[in-house]
């Protein structure tokens, strides 16, 4: 049995990584998109560390786009096996890898008809049918049941409280005479979280590829970022007069912090002002959200007992058309903009942070992870300007962040996750973080008796005794 690492390694998105059993059966553990640098986009999500058509089968951890949005590449490329999920997650990815064929057509289009160095063969990675023809291989199955895949292998997911539908997965191998058990984390959620249930812990496993995107770090806690969020708020509608941006993934995020709202409007709270959420995808997800309530938590479970639509109150506006997105940015008056995507390098928050970064009257609130080389990384590293849209913007905007919004588990809760597995696992495999944030989390978990801790390079392949 041998494990391939063909994505996330060393980086934080482009989840994929390969298990090739002793009979030669194959096992993809996510197929994601990589997020960042335009260069580095194009080199990886365009090329395999496989051929795909060599793939038997998908299990797949979630829909967040870095770990699902290659799948119509993949079936584009030669792919035809079944795709494992949850069934949560076979309803985002429904909209969410739609949006993301949508979003390369258009961009395509858009660059051939304003850049007269494109090259006028190119194609976008997949188009919306070879979304349609991933969509169809996809077979779901709820938590905690076991079920087979292989003759000598069954699969469990287990809830990951990460975001709907997200899991963490157990594989069950049999070879020779022998069980082997594989666990791969997919991205750990965090306990107390509004919406979801805390994450749910895995069997005992003797392998384990787990992820380490906030390996180095603690957030803030839950009840001090509700405040910090009031009060950021307050600042920038109220005493500022002017627009708070922030900019939120489509799926999770920005359902969060409408629900953070909604329970402020409700204690009477929450300034009135208008919200604008300026994302078509979050509210086709929002919509996914309510139609699986086994996902939720006993918290939300008991809201729902006084307020049957936490994702929706006076003043607040969901937004589909163009149109209604281009107003925004000629409206005066004080108001919230929620839009996607969350690290501000594609979709309509880009054009909404271009005509407000340089207007000291206006703030954006960063509420998560973004690469280093998007407009997001930069901001939340300091930067003083911005090149949008081929113009320079110096940053005059107020710049605030709040990381307790992350649904990625942090050091001290990631470690309290892996705790019970600490007797079994042989070997740890880091992904899913970058290298300096993996060596200092490699480090903590030495200190806490993990023994061999391996961050893997892109391509690196490992044989399991």
């Amino acid at each position: 049995m041998k494990i391939k690492f063909c994505g996330a390694a060393r980086e934080v998105t482009g989840s994929a990584h390969l298990i090739t059993l002793e009979d030669g059966f194959t096992i993809l553990l996510d197929c994601g998109l990589y997020q960042g640098s335009e260069k580095h986009m194009r080199d990886f999500n365009w090329s395999w560390q496989f051929e795909p058509y060599r793939i038997d089968c998908v299990v797949l951890s979630h829909a967040h786009i870095d770990h699902s949005g290659r799948l119509p590449k993949l079936v584009k490329d030669g792919f035809s096996g079944p795709i494992y999920s949850t069934h949560a997650t076979r309803s985002l990815c429904g909209i969410m890898l739609l949006d993301s064929a949508m979003i390369q057509e258009r961009d395509v289009d858009y660059d051939k008809r304003h850049d007269d160095e494109v090259d006028k063969e190119k194609e976008p990675l997949y188009t919306a049918n070879d979304v349609h023809k991933a969509m169809e291989l996809f077979a779901s199955f709820p938590y905690n049941k076991w079920f087979s895949i292989h003759p000598d292998v069954e699969v469990q997911f287990r809830d990951a409280g990460h975001i709907l539908g997200s899991a963490n997965v157990t594989l069950r191998i049999r070879e020779e005479e022998r069980t082997i058990h594989f666990g791969f984390t997919g991205d750990i959620g965090r306990p107390d979280r509004p919406i979801l249930r805390d994450p749910q812990s895995m069997p005992a496993v003797d392998y384990l590829i787990c992820e380490s995107t906030y390996g180095d770090r603690l957030h803030e806690d839950g009840p001090s970022a509700k405040e910090h969020f009031l009060e950021i708020v307050r600042d920038a509608c109220v005493k500022r007069k002017g627009k708070l941006l922030i900019p939120a993934f489509s799926v999770g995020r920005t359902q969060e912090i409408v629900y953070i709202m909604d329970q402020l409007v409700n204690e009477g709270l929450m300034p009135a002002v208008p919200v604008f959420v300026d994302s078509p995808l979050a509210i086709n997800a929002t919509a996914v959200y309510g139609s699986h309530p086994e996902c939720y938590d006993e918290e939300l479970e008991t809201y729902l007992l006084t307020d049957e639509n936490p994702f929706g109150f006076n003043g607040l506006k969901y937004i589909r058309k163009v149109e209604e997105s281009k107003k925004l940015n000629h409206y005066h008056d004080p108001c919230i903009i929620i839009s996607a995507s969350g690290m501000m390098n594609a979709g309509r928050v880009k054009h909404h942070l271009f005509n407000m970064i340089d207007d000291p009257r206006h703030t954006i609130l960063l509420v998560g992870y973004a690469s280093p080389e998007t407009p997001g990384g930069k901001l939340l590293a300091g930067a003083e300007g911005l090149k949008l849209f081929g113009h320079y913007k110096p940053v005059r905007a107020r710049i605030e962040t709040i990381d307790a919004f992350s649904a990625h588990a942090d050091q001290r809760e990631m470690i309290d996750y892996l705790r019970p597995l600490r007797q079994h696992v042989k070997k740890l495999f880091l992904v899913h973080g970058t290298i300096d944030r993996q060596e200092v989390f490699r480090t903590k978990l030495q200190e806490h008796q993990f023994e061999e801790i391996i961050i893997p390079e892109l391509g690196d392949e490992f044989e399991l005794a």
